[in-house]
Formats: C-alpha cells, sequence, structure tokens
C-alpha cells in the first residue's frame, strides 16, 4: 500500500501519495544549499556558519553567514550584506565575530559586533587574508597573506612605441612549482604573517624571508608569540613534503624552530595553559599514503611524542579542550567522518558520527566542526538523504540534534536513490571491502536495471555515505551505481592506503571487480548490463580496466592520467609522484612507469568509449585524454571526445560544468542499454 500524506483544507481532504514526489533533476542543483565551517560561541548559545548555495545565473557557489541558536531558533542571516563572506571567527569571550567578505577590490577582514548588530570594515588590504586568528586578549588578530615579489629578469626589449599594439612580456619563472590547477599560473610572491589591532588600523607584517607562512595560527597564552607551520629549510622547494612548527615573537619578529624532523609537522595549537602545543604530522618513509598522526611538545619544543598510535587514521582539524588533558580531532574511519576525543595519554573516545556533505558532486570526505568552553560541538551532518547541516552534541547527550534543515523545501519533495553499504571479501588477499549501492528511485527489485561503477579519484582518498548530486542524478536516469573503496582508499589504516605504492593501478583493480561479481551474486548487477566511469584516479581505473577486460557495455574515462611518463612531467604537481607513487624520475625508471600507464593496455580495449576532460585542467592534462581518445581511433573503437570549456581538473566546480559531465556520461551510456530497447 502506497504511503499517503493527508492535508485538512477547508474540509476537504486532498491526498499526496510518495508517487506523487518528482525525481532528482539537474535543475535542482540550482536550489541545494549546504552548510559549512559551523563556529560555536564559546558559552555555546550561538553557532555562525556559512550557508552555500549556487547562482543560476552567475554558474557559481556562492556563501553567506548566518546566525543560529544552539537549539534550533532564531536562524538569521548575520549581515545585510550581499558579498560572499566566509571564516567567521569569535572573539575569545564571544562578543564579537571577525569574518572576511568580497569586495570591488578583493577580500577583506570585517567585524560584527553581537550586541549591537553593527558590521565594520578593518582592512583595506592589497591581497586576500586567510588563517584568521584572535589573540587570547581579543585586542589582536592575526592573519595569512601573500607578498608578490618581482619575478627574474632574463632580457630586456625596446619599449613600444606609444600607442603600439605589441604582445605583453614573456612570462618568466624560475620556481619549482609555478602553477595550480584551478588558479594557473601562480604569480611570484610568499604568505606572511600579519597582525592588525581588533578595533582596526595598520597592519603589520611579522614574519620575514623567502618561505610561506600559512596554515593554522596559535597565539601563546600571554599573546607574545604566534606558533605556526612553515618549510623555512634549505632546498625547502625540494623537500615539499616537509614543514616545521615554529614561534615567532610578535613584537620583534624573532623565528625559532620547535621541530626539526624529514617529513610535515603542521596545525600547531596551544594548550589552555599554555604549557603544551599539539600539532600533527609524521616521519616521512616517503611512501603512497602516510598516517598524519597526532603529537604534543613542550611549548619550548621539547618532550616531543605521539599520542595517537592507538587509532591507525588520520588526525586533523585538532583543537584542545578546556581542561588541557585533551585533543579533538577530525578522521574518516571507514568512509565516515567522525570527531573524537584523544586525552594525553592516548585513549580515544568517539564523540560524533556523519561529519562531511560539504563535497556535492560525489560523496568524498570533508566537513568541520568547532567546540564550545563547555564541550558543546557543532558540526556538519550529513547522510545519503541531505548534504550538510548544522548538528549539535552536547556532553550531556546521546545523541546529536540537527539543528537546521536547509533543504527540507526540495528534498521532501523528490524520490531520491537509496543508499545501501555493502561489504565483500578480496580475491586477492580475503580483504574486506566496503563499497555502496544506489538504487534507483521506486526501486524494484524484480526488475533488470543497468549497472554502473562509479570509481573515485585519489586514489588516497574515500568514497562514503554521504549525498552525492552525480550518484543520485545517475540513479534518477534509471542506474544502479556502484561506488567501492578498494585498496589504497584513505580511512582503512595506513598499511590498507599504502598497498598502493610501486602497484598502481594494481589489486585496486581486482578489489572493483570482486565487487561487480559480488554484486552479480546477488542479483543486484547483470553480466550484459555492466557500465564503467569515473575521474581523475578514478578515469586511469575504469582505463585500466577496460585494457584489462571487455565485460563492460559502454565506458566514461574522465580526466584520466594514461603515460605516467608525460604526465609526470606537464602536470602542475610534476614534482610529486618519484619515489612516493613509482621508484625514481621517468627517464630513471621507464620500464616501471610505463608498466602502469593504462595507454600500455589501450591495444585490448574492445569497449565503446567516451573520454572527457576540461580544457584548462593542469592536473591530468587534456594531451593524456586525447593519448586514449587518439588510439581508440586509430583502432577503430567506438569513441567520442567531450571537452568542456573554462573546466580544470575539477569539472563540478561549477554548476553547468557538473551538468554537462553528468549528463554525457548518461548519453553515452544510455546507447548501449539494452533495458531501453522496447521503450
Amino acid at each position: 500500500m502506497r504511503k499517503l500524506i493527508l492535508f485538512l483544507f477547508l474540509g476537504t481532504v486532498v491526498q499526496f501519495s510518495s508517487a506523487q514526489k518528482k525525481d532528482f533533476s539537474y535543475l535542482d542543483i540550482f536550489d541545494l544549499q549546504y552548510a559549512s565551517d559551523p563556529q560555536i560561541s564559546p558559552n555555546g548559545e550561538w553557532v555562525v556558519y556559512q550557508r552555500m548555495g549556487f547562482d543560476i545565473m552567475g554558474d557559481k557557489s556562492f556563501g553567506n553567514l548566518w546566525l543560529i541558536k544552539s537549539d534550533g531558533s532564531q536562524n538569521q542571516k548575520l549581515t545585510a550584506n550581499e558579498a560572499s563572506e566566509s571564516n567567521p571567527r569569535w572573539s575569545p569571550n564571544g562578543d564579537r565575530i571577525a569574518f572576511t567578505s568580497s569586495t570591488d577590490e578583493g577580500s577583506e577582514i570585517y567585524m560584527y559586533w553581537v550586541a549591537t548588530g553593527k558590521v565594520a570594515r578593518l582592512t583595506q588590504l592589497p591581497f586576500s587574508p586567510s588563517s584568521l586568528t584572535w589573540s587570547p586578549n581579543g585586542s589582536q588578530l592575526a592573519f595569512s597573506m601573500n607578498v608578490p615579489q618581482a619575478p627574474p629578469v632574463i632580457a630586456k626589449i625596446p619599449a613600444k612605441p606609444k600607442g603600439a599594439k605589441w604582445q605583453e612580456a614573456p612570462r618568466i619563472t624560475d620556481r619549482l612549482y609555478h602553477e595550480a590547477d584551478g588558479r594557473g599560473y601562480i604569480e611570484p610572491g610568499f604568505n606572511h604573517i600579519f597582525v592588525i589591532p581588533a578595533n582596526g588600523g595598520a597592519p603589520r607584517q611579522i614574519t620575514s624571508g623567502d618561505w610561506h607562512h600559512r596554515g593554522t595560527l596559535s597565539w601563546a597564552k600571554d599573546g607574545s608569540k604566534i606558533y605556526f607551520s612553515a618549510n623555512r629549510v634549505e632546498d625547502w622547494e625540494y623537500r615539499f613534503r616537509n614543514s616545521e612548527i615554529y614561534s615567532v615573537a610578535v613584537e620583534t619578529g624573532t623565528i625559532v624552530a620547535l621541530t626539526d624532523r624529514n617529513g610535515p609537522d603542521q596545525e600547531p595549537q596551544v594548550s589552555p595553559d599554555g604549557e603544551y602545543i599539539a600539532y600533527v604530522g609524521y616521519e616521512d618513509k616517503v611512501q603512497a599514503h602516510q598516517t598524519d598522526k597526532l603529537h604534543i611538545m613542550n611549548s619550548d619544543g621539547s618532550n616531543k611524542r605521539v599520542i595517537s598510535e592507538g587509532l591507525d587514521r588520520s588526525v586533523s582539524d585538532i583543537k584542545w579542550n578546556t581542561k588541557g588533558d585533551g585533543i579533538y580531532v577530525y578522521y574518516d574511519d571507514k568512509g565516515n567522518g567522525k570527531v573524537g576525543l584523544i586525552s594525553l595519554d592516548g585513549k580515544i573516545t568517539k564523540l560524533v558520527d556523519n561529519v562531511g556533505g560539504t563535497s556535492l558532486g560525489r560523496p568524498y570526505s570533508g566537513g568541520s566542526y568547532s567546540v564550545s568552553n563547555n564541550g558543546t560541538i557543532a558540526y556538519t551532518q550529513t547522510r545519503p538523504e541531505y548534504p550538510a547541516d548544522i548538528a549539535i552534541q552536547t556532553s550531556r547527550s546521546k545523541n546529536p540534534d540537527r539543528i537546521t534543515s536547509l533543504n527540507n523545501a526540495l528534498l521532501n519533495y523528490r524520490n531520491l536513490g537509496q543508499v545501501e553499504e555493502i561489504w565483500y571479501k578480496s580475491s586477492v588477499d580475503g580483504r574486506d571491502i566496503q563499497g555502496w549501492v544506489v538504487y534507483p528511485p521506486n526501486y524494484d527489485k524484480n526488475k533488470k536495471y543497468p549497472f554502473m561503477v562509479e570509481n573515485h579519484g585519489g586514489p588516497i582518498a574515500n568514497y562514503g555515505d554521504r549525498f552525492s548530486i552525480e550518484m543520485q542524478l545517475y540513479a534518477a536516469a534509471g542506474y544502479i551505481v556502484f561506488y567501492p573503496n578498494p585498496r589504497g582508499s584513505t580511512s582503512y589504516g595506513e598499511e590498507f592506503a599504502n598497498l598502493l605504492y610501486n602497484n598502481y593501478p594494481g589489486e585496486d583493480y581486482n578489489d572493483v571487480m570482486d565487487g561487480v561479481d559480488f554484486c552479480i551474486q546477488k542479483g543486484i548487477a547483470h553480466e550484459d548490463q555492466l557500465f564503467v566511469t569515473g575521474g581523475s584516479a578514478g578515469g586511469i581505473m575504469s582505463a585500466w580496466i577496460i585494457g584489462k577486460n571487455n565485460r563492460f557495455e559502454a565506458a566514461v574515462v574522465a580526466k584520466p592520467v594514461m603515460n605516467w611518463i608525460s604526465k609526470t612531467l606537464t602536470a602542475d604537481n610534476y614534482f610529486y609522484y618519484a619515489e612516493s607513487r613509482y621508484p625514481g624520475q621517468p627517464w630513471e625508471n621507464f620500464e616501471g612507469y610505463w608498466k602502469f600507464s593504462p595507454i600500455s593496455l589501450v591495444g585490448n580495449v574492445q569497449t565503446p568509449t567516451m573520454v572527457m576532460v576540461g580544457m584548462d585542467d593542469l592536473r591530468t592534462p587534456p594531451s593524456e585524454a586525447k593519448q586514449l581518445y587518439h588510439a581508440l581511433k586509430l583502432r577503430k573503437i567506438e569513441t567520442v571526445l567531450v571537452e568542456i570549456p573554462g573546466a580544470g581538473h575539477g569539472i563540478a566546480n561549477k554548476p553547468s560544468n557538473l551538468m554537462a559531465k553528468v549528463a554525457h556520461t548518461i548519453a553515452w551510456f544510455d546507447k548501449f542499454r539494452t533495458d531501453k530497447e522496447n521503450e
């Protein structure tokens, strides 16, 4: 029997069944909203958060700051401004909120006074500030900002005549890292730490030298120093994974290194009594993946020790509790975001589940949290049925309260695909592998549906039980979607993720195919209706799969690496791969790089394949996608090339590009669906 919803209006009973709900559709994207960066007040009474949405006319995301009581009442916009607002931070006594907001000249620091609701701009900065942090007494703010440098000049040519239309001057660089996907050319310069009076005034630079000073900032208890992470070592460009914890004297600018090892040490946080510094890092063993561990040391850098050895998961976003005897951490466990508390003797207590929901395209990890003085946690909560809302977990309650429902007006009237968690055994070594299956709306288990494998990127990343626009659109188009976390995925421990070291793609292929076979055995999938797709590392896996077998009716390979030799030396992160992914540089290990290149298998491919890439992609350059497309054309395999204008590696960053990606994938697969033949 259908579930009925009854409404009584002027004595007339009107009936609406769940069948009258619409399926999730492309334009629904522009009605979605999600919460980000919730910051709870020191007394736990209020939460300020960024409320994100999508601009259908501007084809972009936007965010404003909202203020809500921790009981869910009085949800209101913080200011009357319609500009983009972000990075809200409460003053130590909760009387003010500092934040950043865009202007015609760039991003600036603003102040909101809680008692009066007044807002004022504090700065007129040449570049956008980041890492906004209050001093302990509330009198100053610290932040990081770029300080430009002149590019190297190699040659000079005569000045052009007045009014002449010559080309712009050549772009010259001598830096190892000089461009970034989604950003393009990186103008020369370094980030430095600044301080400014909290009531406004001239910003003052307190760090110096040709190094970057950015990321988490933490003030000494007496306000005399700021602790930060940087890579102020000789040959720092080539030791790109390294960073150390430093202190800088606010008045004199004197900088002191507190750590000294090969590997990243970051996110310093001073204890409430000022005696200790907690931080995150690891000793670099040069592997595909290494677990970020929680450390503490004395404030002078002595007595360093690890306190998270009992947790084989990477931790981040660390915060001291008010007693100073424990540290809150964020971590992923089996595809689910958590907040836990780790005591100084290493005892781990999980406090919160389901943190995430800020990566809307695909179900990646993410999200954030904050903690009040009394231990109340505000965090971004997600489930497969909804993106990030604000939830509150008090120290006295067993269950969290979800205090916003930003998408009820939309999603209460949509039929979403139901998400099921599955576990199965790897045929390689018997390991337990986790995955999720999304069923089409109104799924009928007696009906045969096409089955789509969606491989995640990274590959050192994870999918989870989180809301996903792309998965829901695929399900709405009538596909069962399977997304697994094969070996190499995070949230299952360092050893599991590091199985890809000099073995990628490797047995992760078997893990994916074992999941397909498991679903066939369960009657969820059918051998004659298999499809495969994925982007980035998921594109690599999809290309590898169709090079290894001909079981799939069609494939969409998005933004792949096809040739590790050409990719490694042309991508924006070209310096990253040697040793940590494969031994040596490409010219030192040609056979090894070629062995793991999907282009080496292209002679085996029989699967009709769409190849897709953003035209501005600097991470997996379009030349990689074209190698696959051109090879398939030469072999007369059915193929098309989809090049998305204005898209970098994050194709889905613009809503219209996300729609284009999904729509082209569905259109290609629909050509080869046997269940469509009789419609």
